[in-house]
C-alpha cells in the first residue's frame, strides 16, 4: 500500500511524502503506482521550476519514500495552487484504489 502524507502548517499545506509500494499489480502495470508517481514528480518538478520557494526533500528508492517540504515561512501562492492540485489527484486516484492507497494529513 502507498501512504501519502499531506503535511500541514497552520490548516495550510506545505508538503507531502509518498511512501511504499501500491501492489495493485506486478512491476511494470502497477497503474495505481504509475498514478501517484506521475502526480509526485511533476508536483516536484513544477515547485523546483516554476516557484522560487525553497524547500527540502528526500528520495529514497529502496524504501520507496519520495517526500518534499517546502522551508519558506509559508508558500508561495503558486506553490500553494500546485500543492493543492497534487491533493486533488491524489484523492482522486484513492476514491477508487483505497486497498492500495491511503490518504492522512499531519501536523508539522
Amino acid at each position: 500500500m502507498i501512504t501519502v502524507t499531506f503535511y500541514c502548517k497552520n490548516d495550510e499545506l506545505v508538503g507531502f511524502q509518498s511512501e511504499g509500494h501500491a501492489g495493485y499489480d506486478k512491476s511494470g502495470k502497477d497503474i495505481v503506482c504509475a498514478a501517484v508517481s506521475v502526480l509526485v514528480f511533476t508536483t516536484i518538478n513544477a515547485i523546483k521550476d516554476l516557484t522560487q520557494d525553497a524547500f527540502s526533500g528526500e528520495e529514497d528508492g529502496k524504501r520507496a519514500v519520495v517526500e518534499l517540504l517546502i522551508t519558506e515561512e509559508k508558500p508561495s501562492e503558486r506553490a500553494g495552487v500546485l500543492l493543492e492540485a497534487f491533493r486533488i489527484g491524489i484523492e482522486g486516484v484513492a476514491k477508487g484504489n483505497s486497498r492500495y492507497l491511503r490518504v492522512i494529513s499531519k501536523e508539522v
